[in-house]
């Protein structure tokens, strides 16, 4: 029994110390100038979470390392979950069939062709292609950490993808604008919002990049934003599904559709519509979501921990060189195929 709580009193040590580090991450995003970046204490988490764990993880008990997993598993999989919070399905309906089948398509799009030129082309481990092209196609980070459980991505294959997000995500932000100033972007208000939403990678990097619009655009790119966001859950069965089978055929002959599923996907999509039966104060609903971002950002801070600069190293430019492809992608294509679908 001592032995018992020996063990369990390790592990929340570990997920106190990564707690603390999430509580400095959501502080130094709050300073002027990285809020001005865009960058979300999820972001900050896992750069904060690397600074450690390539400086001074030897100095702490390696039983803590346990605590460190948890909050890099456990943890991630509930915050998932409670990020149903953030989306209602009656938002979703908001911006017409035309916003739900260019996220769609977006998603789809990018998913698929990032897996292949990943793979096939740049010859990339499949795990670190799909994390890359989830980050692009579908909601930055959050997506990365929500394929990582089903991928069974290793640390530093989660934060290269992370690190993608950050460098061509906050590229958007300041591009759109610029873009934009220079009248290249022949769209209508609302119709730049879908643009908007539909292709820049992080979602306070959507805000950051719409505040130019008006404020009925800057709606819709939210909600296109958020519509893409729920893509999440058909994206992660499908993979989860797929990785699963083509496991079990080389090993079995076989694959069950009910264990490959991750039902941590189905609660997201359980949460969200229960959130969009407005059961809840928005003031609870407020709180509920201000304690997802912190959990995500304490998920964040542990898969950093996790990652070596070594390992990172045998990823190689690959994963942004895929990333610069993608965003191409989504910058010209997504711009056409927003003309063809606003009409």
């Amino acid at each position: 029994m001592l032995a018992i709580a020996a063990q369990r009193g390790h592990v929340l040590n570990g997920i106190l110390l990564v707690a603390l580090f999430a509580i400095a991450a959501h502080t130094i995003a709050q300073t002027g100038f990285i809020t001005h970046l865009g960058l979300s204490p999820l972001i900050v988490g896992i750069l904060l979470g690397a600074i450690y764990g390539n400086t001074l993880h030897q100095h702490i008990p390696q039983e803590w390392h346990a605590g460190i997993h948890f909050s890099a598993r456990k943890i991630l999989r509930l915050a998932i979950v409670l990020y149903g919070f953030a989306i209602t399905l009656q938002e979703i309906a908001s911006i017409g069939w035309q916003g739900i089948l260019l996220a769609t398509t977006v998603v789809t799009t990018i998913l698929t062709v990032g897996y292949f030129i990943g793979t096939k082309i740049l010859k990339m481990e499949p795990e670190t292609a799909l994390l890359t092209s989830a980050g692009s196609g579908i909601c930055g980070a959050a997506a990365v950490l929500a394929m990582e459980p089903v991928t069974k991505a290793q640390g530093h294959q989660t934060a290269v993808a992370v690190a993608t997000v950050v460098v061509f995500g906050t590229l958007s932000m300041f591009l759109y604008p610029v873009l934009d100033g220079l009248h290249l972007f022949q769209l209508g208000d609302e119709a730049k919002g879908l643009y908007f939403g539909s292709t820049i990678h992080e979602v306070a990097q959507v805000v950051g990049a719409s505040s130019i619009l008006p404020s009925d655009a800057q709606d819709y790119a939210v909600i296109e934003k958020m519509t893409r966001v729920l893509m999440i859950v058909p994206a992660i069965l499908v993979v989860g599904w797929l990785m699963s089978r083509k496991k079990s055929t080389s090993q079995t002959g076989g694959s069950s559709l009910v264990s490959s599923i991750p039902w941590f996907a189905v609660g997201f999509l359980a949460v969200a519509a229960f959130n969009s039966l407005n059961l809840l104060p928005h003031e609870m609903v407020s709180s509920i979501h201000e304690l997802d971002t912190f959990l995500l950002t304490m998920a964040m801070v542990a898969l950093g921990m996790e990652t070596q600069v070594s390992k990172m190293k045998q990823v190689g430019s690959s994963a942004f060189i895929l990333a610069g492809i993608l965003f191409f992608i989504l910058l010209i294509g997504g711009y056409f195929l927003v003309k063809v679908l606003a009409i």
